[in-house]
């Protein structure tokens, strides 16, 4: 009893200090307490909000419905999680405001009375206390809300509409999109010395993983991920399948099928009977390639991607800064030269029936019976020229034919056979040794496709600003011009290189060869190539490449097969142009060498800066 008496007369002798308190100083004291408790109120709250919320507002600004715009966190699925009911939030505001509001009526209303009884007026500022921390604490999760969502109506046009997501769903669906999806602030760089440092992303249940596929692709395509963070983040898998999507809207924002790589195939598959009598023999199975994406790349005021198959770490990701710099200003490339050959080697009984053969087929009458007889065994192939070439008794002819969309071989082979027919009726003496007598040349670095040519002859050139040099490839005009002289030119030239004053032009060549269904044994040819760079008069850098000897073709061989169709289609060159033919081949023609041109642009530049070793170290072997 006497600690309760004891207890109360201390209240009793708190509350008439109390009264010794002015009701200005009482109530400051409460307005600083309750503005601290608010403040601790709201710091908790910020630390404690997980990083799925953040993400999921940003993730899920979905295009708003032409005919009723619902405002939403996510499209309706049901892998999402259940939206909080934020109008319960709203109403218990409204509720406390009006209460709020009852009691600063009452209590001016009865000033003069409510100000005299301290017990009273004790009572109403720790009322209006308690509102003011809801107010302070609480209110502003209703208002968060109505930001987001006026945030979402506003989504950028890259992201995916709730029909796109509808129609994706359906295996059937063809209808073409274009998105404006303009490129990535940044690239993957092997050869960037700031991305050595790899850092590991933990996956939280919470996060990416409980989004579904669309949802992280608008992350991508929003900037909000970079592309080549997909495997830190997901299971690789799941990042390829995301990653499929997110080039789904990049191709269609440069003007090809969005669909185009849907015959690429993502998951262990091959049609064996799409293989036998056309690509391969004893077929026990196949080599999985993986395929890269590089781009966009600008040649000749067109934006492609580039499909690269290729098992060595870096490249793709080297080419694709090489596109960022060239892409700025864009390159132009242009085909000079266009005609796949065959050189069938014959024997004369002597070498003065040699020479006559020589000078017989140089005449222009008799190369006109040539160039029929030639033609008529097909449809798109036309003869240009026939060029002997003696030794002693043998007599090389090496015949230049335009073959349309398609690679040649077989078309200037079956013409050949044509051809040597025809000879026999002049020379019947003559005795076909071998129908490629190694002149052509086909599959071999040789002297005579560096400088006649063979398949598309290409020259591609681009200007890099030096801020790009400088930002994008980490080096400087002057040290990327001294080393491609040093290197490209004057090492080449001491190795006695045929064709290769180049750093690498084989690793573009032969990973575009085998994503579209080319020979890859002709990258020997194809990779001939000289890279020329120069330091313009306002100190940017000027580069070329040249390129005598690309062997492709878009219709036959294995660009048939879907996979490397697809990778084709991708590039808006697959199969044949009726209408212009030899256009999709010479396009592919210009794609490899603008690529190509990529490819020593990036390596030099990290040769120049020394930081290819290092990149390879860190990129290119196995955590």
């Amino acid at each position: 009893m006497e600690e309760t008496r004891t207890l109360e007369m201390r209240v009793a002798a708190f509350i008439s200090e109390l009264n010794n308190i002015t009701s200005t100083q009482l109530y400051a004291l409460i307005v600083i307490v309750t503005c601290l408790i608010s403040t601790i109120l709201l710091g908790s709250a910020e630390q404690q909000q997980p990083a799925a919320a953040a993400l999921e507002m940003t993730a899920n600004s979905a295009a708003k419905h032409q005919s009723a715009p619902p405002k939403t966190y996510f499209p309706k699925d049901k892998n999402s999680p259940p939206e909080p009911r934020w109008y319960i939030f709203r109403m218990f505001n409204y509720a406390m405001l009006i209460a709020f509001a009852a009691s600063l009526a009452s209590f001016f209303w009865n000033y003069t009375s409510y100000t005299v009884d301290s017990g009273v007026l004790l009572r109403f500022l720790l009322g209006w206390s308690v509102c003011l921390i809801y107010f302070f604490g609480f209110f502003g999760v209703s208002f968060v809300h109505d930001v987001v969502e006026d945030t979402q109506g506003d989504a950028p046009m890259l992201q995916l509409s709730t029909e796109e997501m509808a129609r994706r769903s359906l295996p059937h669906a063809t209808k073409k999109v274009v998105v404006e999806a303009p490129c990535p602030k940044e690239v993957p760089v092997c050869t960037d010395p700031s991305s050595f440092n790899v850092t590991r992303i933990q996956h939280s249940p919470n996060q990416l993983v409980e989004m579904n596929d669309t949802q992280i692709a608008n992350l991508v395509l929003g900037g909000q991920i970079k592309d080549h963070e997909l495997e830190k983040r997901l299971d690789p898998h799941r990042a390829v399948a995301v990653r499929r999507l997110v080039v789904q809207e990049k191709l269609a924002a440069v003007g090809n099928d969005a669909f185009a790589l849907q015959d690429l195939p993502s998951q262990p598959s091959l049609d064996y009977s799409r293989v036998h009598g056309a690509n391969c023999e004893i077929v026990v199975g196949y080599v999985p390639i993986p395929v890269g994406l590089v781009g966009p790349l600008r040649v000749n005021d067109m934006s492609v991607y580039v499909p690269m198959a290729t098992t060595e770490g870096c490249l793709v990701a080297s080419t694709n800064r090489g596109c960022k710099a060239i892409s700025v200003l864009g390159a132009k490339a242009i085909v000079v030269r266009d005609g796949i050959t065959r050189a069938p080697c014959v024997r004369l009984p002597s070498a003065m029936e040699a020479a006559r053969l020589k000078l017989w087929c140089e005449n222009p009458d008799n190369f006109a019976l040539l160039k029929a007889a030639f033609e008529k065994t097909t449809s798109f192939g036309k003869l240009k020229s026939c060029s002997p070439t003696i030794a002693g008794r043998n007599v090389y002819l090496r015949l230049v034919c335009f073959s349309g969309d398609a690679m040649g071989m077989n078309m200037v082979s079956k013409g050949s056979l044509a051809v040597i027919d025809l000879l026999k009726i002049e020379f019947p003496e003559l005795q076909l040794i071998a129908l490629s007598g190694n002149m052509c040349t086909d599959k071999k670095a040789a002297a005579t496709n560096w400088i006649e040519g063979r398949g598309k002859s290409v020259v591609a050139e681009a200007t890099i600003p030096k801020e790009v040099v400088h930002k994008t490839l980490k080096t400087t005009v002057k040290a990327i011009v001294e080393t491609n002289i040093n290197k490209n030119l004057i090492g080449s030239a001491m190795a006695g290189t045929i064709g290769g004053f180049n750093a690498h032009a084989a690793n573009i060549v032969t990973a575009i060869f085998i994503a579209t269904g080319q020979d890859p044994a002709q990258n020997v040819e194809s990779s001939n190539c000289i890279t020329i760079l120069e330091e313009t008069e306002t100190n940017d850098l000027h580069m070329s490449v040249t390129m005598p000897s690309v062997e492709v073709g878009t219709v036959g061989g294995g660009t048939t097969l879907p996979a490397q169709a697809a990778c084709l289609k991708a590039m808006g060159c697959q199969g044949g142009d009726r209408g212009n033919p030899g256009s999709n081949a010479q396009r592919l023609a210009l794609i490899i060498a603008s690529a190509v041109m990529a490819g020593e642009l990036s390596l030099i530049a990290a040769l120049a800066a020394n930081t290819l070793v290092q990149a390879h170290m860190t990129h290119n072997r196995k955590k």
